[in-house]
């Protein structure tokens, strides 16, 4: 039985028109990469140079986008008011990274995805030929995309964009995993199941990537190692200790089609459903925003159980024994929330009772506010240093029968060279 296998850059796949002219538009954005070197001068992050080259790509790509993609797709006719290449447009700006942070991540190479699916949704490639188009976009298109990317970070020092450090499968990129593991999976017919285990005959161990001559070999033919070898380039030190995801996951046995399931479900954890992923994804007439109508409602918490509302509404709320989540009427609020220490008006203030320090006087006799009897003598323990002596006490019985305040009976203190107006 002859295996058939696909490598990159491969003699067995026939390219379609649209895959062709898209291989040609990339290598045009490659030559205006030698039209803007990189600033020479410092710099704390990516080279400022990034953004005079994205505003040279903006310029021409409507120009490039009529020279390379078929008329039929751009003139087609929509409901929208956005043209078709407007949209695909958008998507292929936005998968070259961030001008204004100068940054690179999953979330514009998932860009890059979607602007090859809005060619298909138009009619772009030729479905006719099922499964040779698709390795075609994969190994044709996807493949120098990535080299151009790789170019990009490299000559502009981008920044990775939202990653999870050494905690991440890899600071930029995904896709290149899922599909470069698929292309060492087991042999399959057209009508057999997708693998979930095993290898194909000739694959290396998925232990390989520790190993830089394996990988250098390896690099040329695969995605997979094409992004291990990118990372070699850009990174130092052991494997394990920069890229510890991907060096977990060369220890599973099961096969590189294992990886590729895994890669498959952490792809749409990981991308997909990630937020800070997803709110820069734009939606149009082509990937349209519709609300799943068999999607079970998001699970209330307390934070959105106890947000202020206005108007009669109804909220959902956790029930403190049964844990359950139950639909209760909120009552209107008037003027918002208030702090505890919220004015009201002057009718119900209470009067402030201030704490004085005990030698503070009082303004007034009949000052409501402060009421220190000065007459009060404070007991101590008599080991203490600070204890009243029995002359301080024999002063406080002469102010209950004369009347007069200890600090009239005893001396002030003063200092040494104080002079006495007496004398």
């Amino acid at each position: 039985m002859t295996v058939q296998v696909w490598e990159l850059e491969p003699s067995n796949v026939s390219y379609s028109s649209t895959v062709r002219h898209l291989r040609t538009l990339l290598g045009k954005l490659h030559a205006i990469i030698d039209e803007v070197p990189p600033d020479p001068g410092p710099r704390r992050f990516g080279n400022v140079s990034f953004r005079k080259w994205y505003d040279f790509v903006e310029d021409r790509l409507g120009a490039l986008l009529d020279d390379h993609l078929p008329a039929s797709i751009l003139s087609l006719s929509s409901r929208s008011t956005i043209k078709p290449q407007e949209e695909l447009k958008s998507y292929l700006m936005g998968s070259f990274g961030s001008p204004q942070r100068l940054d690179y991540g999953t979330g514009h190479e998932l860009s890059f995805l979607a602007f090859l699916g809005c060619i298909w949704k138009l009619g772009g490639f030729d479905a006719s030929r099922s499964g040779n188009e698709e390795r075609g976009i994969v190994l044709g298109v996807f493949e120098p995309y990535l080299h151009l990317i790789r170019r990009l970070i490299k000559t502009y020092t981008l920044e990775p964009a939202g990653s999870h450090g050494v905690w991440g499968l890899d600071d930029q990129s995904f896709l290149p995993y899922l599909f470069g593991s698929a292309q060492y999976g087991p042999a399959v017919s057209p009508l057999d199941q997708t693998p979930v285990e095993g290898s194909r005959e000739d694959a290396p161990n998925p232990a390989d990537v520790t190993k830089a001559t394996a990988v250098e070999r390896e690099r040329r033919k695969n995605m997979y190692f094409s992004a291990i070898g990118f990372i070699y380039d850009i990174k130092k030190g052991p494997f394990w200790e920069h890229s510890p995801i991907l060096y977990d996951i060369s220890g599973v046995r099961a096969g590189w089609a294992k990886i590729n399931k895994g890669m498959i479900k952490m792809y749409n954890a990981e991308v997909l459903s990630k937020f800070p992923v997803v709110q820069h994804f734009y939606f149009g007439s082509l990937f349209t925003w519709d609300q799943d109508p068999a999607a079970p409602p998001p699970p209330a918490s307390v934070h959105t159980s106890n947000q202020p509302v206005t108007g009669d509404l109804k909220s959902l709320q956790i029930d403190r024994k049964t844990h359950q989540a139950k639909e209760v009427a909120t009552s209107t609020m008037q003027g918002g929330m208030k702090a505890p220490w919220t004015s009201q008006s002057a009718a119900t203030t209470t009067p402030f009772v201030g704490t004085a320090a005990p030698w503070a006087r009082k303004s007034s006799s009949t000052d409501p506010t402060i009421a220190f009897p000065s007459s009060t003598t404070y007991q101590r323990d008599s080991n203490l240093p600070f204890t009243r002596s029995s002359t301080s006490q024999s002063n406080a019985s002469s102010t209950r029968s004369t009347g007069m305040t200890s600090a009239a009976l005893s001396p002030s203190t003063k200092a040494p060279w104080a002079k006495d107006e007496a004398k």
